[in-house]
């Protein structure tokens, strides 16, 4: 079954879906899009490091998301806005990524892989990749969800509970910096923070409670996965961009949907 290309795209989407979905939640809960974009950026410096010193690729973005976010922590607080602090150390990432890549002149890289995603090129070691950086990510949420949900309501609640909101959000930066490894190959370094994003902020207008949030975004974004891969392969349109559209049109019928149910 694994031998259908089509089989391990589906497979590689839903696997991303299922790992961005409870993470999305909190990116949405806590304002926190530009921080998941500034992760993602920072990866592409991570690529060109480990092509740099032929290092192991997943290993590298890991290490080079983790600094984005260790970065973010130093600098917040320290007389600039949370949104300046993203602004800046993003695209500087990305613009440092790109210029390093172009610098690697005796190794071959499609960037716009790297870049857009390449879910067709899926294989079965990437598969395996995926769903294992999805199970870890499904199991250290699961394991401090309670902890998570009580630090984005109330920090101070939380404190009073015994729990580190530091801790917490480490945990939360590790997993965000697991799923924008695992989802390169489908959506892209640049398009990864919405498929955080829109799946989440689709189900809130229909979720009553922060569980259902996050399982009716594992749904919407798995048939985002599902539907834009049909999509691009019927018109023959990028795949990456293709899903966050899907991810978009079913994010405009929910709201319409929130907005109808709370007239009537």
């Amino acid at each position: 079954m694994l031998d259908d290309f089509m089989v391990r795209a589906a497979l590689a989407g839903l696997g991303v879906a299922l790992a961005a979905a409870p993470l999305g939640c909190f990116v949405v809960w806590r304002r926190m899009a530009y921080f998941g974009e500034a992760t993602a950026h920072a990866a592409i410096l991570g690529v060109a490091i480990a092509l740099a010193f032929s290092l192991p690729v997943l290993p590298a973005i890991l290490a080079a998301a983790l600094a984005m976010a260790t970065a973010v922590s130093a600098l917040s607080g320290r007389g600039y806005a949370m949104d300046t602090v993203l602004g800046v150390l993003a695209h500087t990432a990305l613009a440092a990524g790109l210029v390093a890549v172009a610098l690697l002149s005796d190794v071959r890289l499609d960037l716009m892989a790297f870049l857009f995603g390449d879910i067709l090129a899926v294989n079965k070691a990437d598969l395996g990749t995926i769903w294992g950086g999805t199970a870890l990510v499904l199991a250290i949420v699961g394991w401090r969800w309670s902890a998570l949900l009580t630090v984005t309501l109330n920090p101070d609640l939380a404190r009073a509970s015994g729990l580190d909101p530091r801790r917490e959000s480490f945990a939360l930066t590790l997993t965000l910096a697991l799923v924008v490894a695992v989802a390169i190959k489908v959506v892209g370094i640049l398009l990864i923070a919405s498929l955080l994003v829109i799946p989440a902020a689709a189900t809130r207008p229909l979720a009553r409670t922060p569980e259902a949030m996050a399982l009716g975004a594992a749904g919407i974004g798995s048939l985002a996965a599902l539907g834009g891969l049909w999509a691009a392969f019927w018109l023959d349109t990028p795949t990456g961009p293709t899903i966050v559209c899907v991810a978009s049109v079913l994010f405009l019928l929910t709201m319409l949907t929130g907005m109808i149910s709370q007239r009537n």
